[in-house]
């Protein structure tokens, strides 16, 4: 038995590993997504006499050298991203159990590091009722992008003022502090000079709150039509989750999810089932904010999310199919609120 092996019995009690079945490749060369199904051992009193186990592990081996597909091979790349599964690990383990229905996540049941390696146990959201994916520009119905919505907003409203502890201080891959060598290979211009301003505007809200960070609409499961949890979605990959304002989690889905024209058309639609969500959030939490000054603020701040975005989009992959007219239109946006 292989030592990955080995570490997946102890996790699970049993020596009865019925399958791996690797499910993705992460990013880089940095490991393996897999569900795992066995017998015995962990859950056994739950799914009762003879019925195996069936999870999730995220295994995580850093690689001697990062192969990034777009050749950032750097020292701080793989930093960055060691750092990641880092927190994600805390993430499942000290807060994931606060996430309530409106905002489902995989429950966590367990994990294990060892020299460099780590093991993460997650619910299989598949076998719980969500077990359809929705993916690429203008794959998703409005009802799907909707559902999403929603998902953020109740997360947001969930963890509003929290200090993001154990996390990223700044959540979202893309945030300027670490990301100084794509902004250093930006060409000089206006949003270059006011990427400190924009980041400083979002840093500034006196509305935090803790960001998924990565919430495109691959990261987000769907249950199959007529299920009885139809209309929810359940969320996975908590690699960047970390303080910040909601907008930039807004922003990045919708920027995944709908062409140019989409999201012209859709922007005051969003932004109203956006806003519905997140003050029933706040009511059910029974949070102290003032939810009508919240809603002037972030709804100011909108734009400067999609400049914070396509700050990184500019330096690190300029010919991206998400620099679109709307994107420039809502820089420029920012741009003029910053005086630029």
């Amino acid at each position: 038995m292989s030592l990955l092996n080995t570490r997946l019995c102890e996790l699970l009690g049993t020596e009865d590993l019925l399958e791996v079945q690797v499910i993705q490749e992460l990013w880089s060369g940095c490991g393996q997504v897999a569900r795992v199904r066995w017998m015995g051992g962990l859950g056994q009193a739950e799914r009762g006499e003879g019925e195996p186990g069936c999870a999730v592990v995220k295994h995580v081996k850093m690689p001697s050298e990062i192969d990034h597909p777009r050749g950032w091979n750097t020292d701080r790349s793989a930093k960055r991203k060691a750092e990641s599964y880092a927190v994600e690990t805390r993430w499942y383990g000290e807060w994931s159990g606060r996430c309530p229905a409106a905002c489902r996540v995989p429950r966590c049941l367990g994990f294990a590091e060892w020299d460099d390696e780590r093991l993460l146990f997650m619910e299989d959201v598949d076998a719980s009722g969500y077990p359809r994916r929705v993916t690429g520009v203008a794959g998703a119905t409005l009802d799907e992008l909707d559902a999403c919505v929603r998902w953020l907003a109740a997360f947001h409203g969930t963890f509003m003022g929290e200090r993001p502890k154990g996390l990223w201080d700044k959540g979202t891959y893309w945030q300027l502090g670490t990301r100084p060598d794509e902004w250093a290979r930006m060409a000089d211009g206006a949003l270059k000079r006011s990427a400190a301003a924009i980041d400083h505007a979002l840093d500034a809200s006196p509305f935090q709150t803790v960001v998924h960070g990565d919430a495109k609409l691959a990261n987000f499961c769907f249950p199959e039509a007529g299920a009885a949890n139809d209309g929810g979605v359940a969320a996975v990959d908590f690699q960047y989750v970390g303080g910040g304002c909601a907008m930039k989690d807004l922003a990045y889905l919708v920027g995944g999810c709908l062409d140019a024209e989409e999201c012209f058309r859709e922007e005051d639609r969003v932004l109203g089932v956006y806003f519905e969500a997140l003050g029933a959030a706040l009511q059910e939490r029974e949070a102290a904010v003032d939810r009508a000054a919240l809603e002037a603020d972030w709804r100011r701040l909108y734009p400067f999310a999609w400049a914070d975005f396509q700050r990184f989009l500019v330096g690190w992959s300029p010919g991206h199919w998400k620099i679109s007219p709307y994107s420039e239109h809502m820089t420029r946006r920012a741009l003029e609120m910053c005086g630029a």
